[in-house]
C-alpha cells in the first residue's frame, strides 16, 4: 500500500455518468491507498476551494457535450484559473475524465481542453497507461476507446448502469495510477 495522497476530483455531471465515473476512479485511488474527494463544481463552497488548493492532484471530470467541455465546467476552470499569474497549481499532478454517448463521441477535444488548462496553469499531466483488446486479450474491454491522454467512458443503453462496466474497471485503474504519481511526485 502507498502513503495516502489526496486527490480532489472537481466534477460537472449532467445526467449522472460522469459522478459515477469520478466515484469509480476515486474507488480505484482509495484502493491504492490514496485518498480522493469529489467536489461539485456546481456546488462549491469555500471549503472546497480551500482542499482544491491543498490537493497535490487535480483530476478534472467533465462529460463531452458536443465536441467539447459543457459550459458549466468551462465556468469552473474560468473562476480557477484566477490562480494562473500567480501559478497556484504549479507542479500539481492533473489528469482528466470525460464521458459521451458513443464510444468515440469526440471525448479527445475535452481532454485536449483539459490537458492544454493543466497546462497553462502549470500542472503536471498523467494519462493513461493501460491497454485492452485486441492487444492484451486477457484485458477484454479495458481502455475500450484506446485513449491515452486521459480517461474516456460511454454512457451506458441501461441507465440503471450509467457507465459501461468496463470503463469503470478502467477508471478505477485509472484512479490506483493517479494515487501512485502522487506518492511518486506530489
Amino acid at each position: 500500500m502507498i502513503p495516502r495522497a489526496p486527490i480532489a476530483i472537481p466534477y460537472f455531471t449532467g445526467h449522472g455518468h460522469t459522478k459515477v465515473l469520478a466515484q469509480e476512479v476515486a474507488h480505484g485511488a482509495e484502493a491504492a491507498g490514496g485518498a480522493a474527494t469529489l467536489i461539485d463544481v456546481e456546488r462549491m463552497t469555500s471549503a472546497e476551494w480551500q482542499h482544491l488548493h491543498a490537493a497535490p492532484a487535480i483530476l478534472f471530470a467533465c462529460p463531452t457535450y458536443m465536441g467539447s467541455v459543457p459550459a458549466r465546467f468551462e465556468a469552473f476552470l474560468e473562476e480557477a484559473s484566477e490562480g494562473w499569474v500567480d501559478q497556484v497549481w504549479a507542479n500539481k499532478i492533473a489528469g482528466g475524465l470525460t464521458v459521451a454517448t458513443f464510444p468515440a463521441g469526440d471525448k479527445l477535444a475535452t481532454l485536449m481542453r483539459l490537458s492544454v488548462y493543466a497546462a497553462q496553469m502549470g500542472m503536471i499531466w498523467i494519462g493513461q497507461q493501460e491497454i485492452g483488446a485486441p492487444v492484451r486479450h486477457d484485458h477484454p474491454g479495458i481502455n475500450a476507446g484506446g485513449s491515452w491522454l486521459g480517461l474516456t467512458a460511454s454512457s451506458s443503453r441501461n441507465k440503471s448502469q450509467m457507465v459501461e462496466s468496463c470503463d469503470l474497471e478502467t477508471a478505477r485503474r485509472y484512479g490506483a495510477r493517479i494515487a501512485m504519481a502522487v506518492v511518486r511526485w506530489g
